[in-house]
C-alpha cells in the first residue's frame, strides 16, 4: 500500500503550517499579492482549516494549514492530524511540508495524512484522493505503512457485515495474517471446543448455524519475554434470548471489533519483527437464537472451573473472553491485554473516542497512558473497584456474568474478567466502542481501531528497551 505518500517529487506545492501567534509573522513576510489574497479570503489559522495561495500565473504556489492556538487545537486535536483534513480536500498534485511544525513528530503526521486516505470499498469502489504527500523528512516510513495497514485491516474487517464476515470467515483471515508473518495457528471449531474445554466460548456461540471457533496464534522466539492478546470476536449480537433492541443491535456487526484491532496489532507486532514472543487468542462466535441458546439463569461452568449464572445472554462477550483469558494466563505472560466492545456503560462515560481503561499494575497503566498521549490515541483510565465484587455474586453458582444494579456496569464487567486473570500477571483490559459516530480528519465515519497504535507504541517501547538490557 502506498497511502498517497511518495519520494521526492519536483514541482511539490510546499504546505505551510502555522499557528494563529504565527501568522501575522508570516503574513507580514510574504509577498503582497499572497497578503492580499489570504485578507480577502479570511484565513486565519484557525485549527484544522486551510487556504490555497494562487502565484503569479494563477496556478496553485502554496497550502496555508491552520494550527490554531497551539499543540492542541479548539477541537481537541494534536499535531497528528495536521495534514489529516487535506488529501481529500486538495486537488491531484503532489505536495510537501515546507517544514515540520514545532513539537510534532514527522511520522505520525505522514500517519496522518495516511489513515486520511482510508475508504471502505468492498461493495461500491469509492475514490481514493488524488492528492499525494512528499514523505516528511526525518519520518520512519517503515512504522507509518506498518500502522496505516494495520488500522486499515481493523477498519475494514469491523465495517464488513456480519453476512459477510461470520466466525469462519474473521477466524481465515486471522489464519490469513498468520501464515503471512510465519506463525503457527490452530483452530478449534464447533463441538472441539467442549472437547478442549472452552465451555463458555461454545455456550455463546453455539444457536447460530455458523460454528464458534477459537483462533491460537504463536509467533516469535520462545525465549522472548511473553505477550499475549485477547480480543473479543463476537461476529454478531442479537443479545440471545435476551433479545436487543432494533436500534441497539443496528451497529452489531462491529461487536468482533476488539478481534480486529488485536489482529491489526499483531499483524504490526509480527512485520516490525519486534523481540517478543507473541500469542493472540481470538474467540470467534456469533450469539444467535434458536432451540438450543444459552437461557437466562443457565449455569455454564468455565475453563477455570468457575461456575457462572447467565443473568443476562446479552453479556455475551466476557463470557468468550474468561474462557481465552484463562488459557492466556496459564503461560504467565510478561504482558496480558484484552480489548472489547464489552459494555454501553463505558460509551455512557466516556463517548466513542475514549477507550477505558482497566489495569491491575501501575507499571503498565502509566506506560499506556504515556503512549496513548504521546501518539494521540487516548483511553481514560477506569477503577477496579473491588468493594463492587459483590455485585455479581451468585445465590446458586460461583459468580453471575452482570449484576442486577444498574450502576457501574464497565467496572463490573471487568472486575468478571479479573476473576480469570492469574494474579501477578500484568493486565490491561480495554472497553472500546471501535466506531466513529461522525467523521474528523484522519478517522472516518466507520469502525476505528482503538488503541491500536498506543498499544504498540507501549510494547515496542518497553520490550525493545527490556531486551536491549537482557
Amino acid at each position: 500500500m502506498a497511502f498517497s505518500l511518495i519520494d521526492k517529487s519536483e514541482g511539490a506545492v510546499p504546505i505551510v503550517a502555522l499557528t494563529k501567534a504565527e501568522f501575522p509573522a508570516w503574513l507580514d513576510a510574504a509577498p503582497e499579492r499572497e497578503r492580499n489574497w489570504l485578507t480577502s479570503t479570511g484565513f486565519s489559522a484557525e485549527c484544522g482549516k486551510h487556504a490555497l495561495v494562487p502565484g503569479e500565473t494563477g496556478r496553485l504556489a502554496r497550502v496555508l494549514v491552520g494550527l490554531g492556538g497551539g499543540a492542541d487545537g479548539a477541537n481537541g486535536d494534536g499535531r497528528m492530524w495536521t495534514l489529516a483534513g487535506l488529501p481529500a480536500a486538495l486537488l491531484e498534485a503532489s505536495y510537501r511540508l515546507d517544514a515540520v511544525p514545532g513539537g510534532a513528530d514527522p511520522t505520525n503526521l505522514a500517519l496522518g495524512w495516511a489513515l486520511a486516505t482510508y475508504a471502505f470499498g468492498r461493495y461500491s469502489e469509492k475514490p481514493r484522493p488524488g492528492a499525494k504527500l512528499v514523505w516528511p523528512e526525518g519520518a520512519d516510513r517503515g512504522r507509518a505503512e506498518r500502522l496505516a495497514a494495520a488500522v486499515f485491516l481493523a477498519r475494514d474487517l469491523a465495517n464488513t457485515p456480519a453476512g459477510d464476515l461470520g466466525p469462519e470467515e474473521l477466524a481465515g483471515e486471522a489464519v490469513r495474517v498468520a501464515k503471512k508473518a510465519g506463525a503457527r495457528h490452530r483452530l478449534i471449531v464447533g463441538d472441539d471446543l467442549l472437547a478442549e474445554n472452552y465451555p463458555t466460548i461454545h455456550a455463546v456461540g453455539r444457536a447460530s448455524t455458523r460454528a464458534p471457533q477459537l483462533v491460537d496464534i504463536v509467533w516469535g522466539d520462545a525465549a522472548a519475554p511473553k505477550v499475549t492478546l485477547v480480543g473479543k470476536g463476537v461476529c454478531f449480537d442479537t443479545g440471545g434470548l435476551d433479545l436487543k433492541t432494533a436500534s441497539g443491535m443496528r451497529l452489531m456487526k462491529k461487536d468482533m471489533a476488539g478481534a480486529a484491532i488485536v489482529l491489526g496489532l499483531a499483524q504490526a507486532i509480527m512485520d516490525a519483527g519486534l523481540p517478543v514472543r507473541l500469542r493472540v487468542l481470538l474467540p470467534c462466535v456469533e450469539n444467535a437464537v434458536s432451540g438450543n441458546a444459552m437461557r437466562p439463569l443457565d449455569i455454564v461452568r468455565t475453563r477455570k472451573g468457575l461456575t457462572v449464572e447467565i443473568g443476562n445472554t446479552d453479556a455475551e462477550g466476557r463470557l468468550i473472553l474468561c474462557d481465552a483469558l484463562v488459557e492466556a494466563s496459564t503461560e504467565q505472560p510478561e504482558l496480558l491485554i484484552d480489548i472489547a466492545t464489552l459494555t454501553g456503560a463505558a460509551r455512557v462515560a466516556l463517548g466513542p473516542e475514549l477507550a477505558a481503561l482497566f489495569c491491575n499494575d501501575e507499571t503498565l497503566a502509566r506506560g499506556l497512558l504515556d503512549a496513548a498521549g504521546s501518539e494521540e490515541d487516548p483511553m481514560w483510565r477506569m477503577p477496579l473497584w473491588r468493594p463492587y465484587r459483590k455485585m455479581i455474586d451468585s445465590k446458586v453458582a460461583d459468580i453471575n456474568n452482570v449484576s442486577e444494579s444498574p450502576h457501574a456496569g464497565a467496572v463490573t464487567a471487568a472486575l468478571y474478567l479479573q476473576e480469570f486473570v492469574e494474579p501477578g500477571i500484568p493486565w490491561a483490559h480495554l472497553d472500546v466502542m471501535a466506531w466513529n459516530p461522525q467523521s474528523r480528519p484522519g478517522r472516518p465515519e466507520g469502525a476505528e481501531a482503538t488503541a491500536l497504535r498506543a498499544l504498540y507504541a507501549h510494547i515496542a517501547r518497553k520490550f525493545s528497551t527490556d531486551c536491549s538490557k537482557r
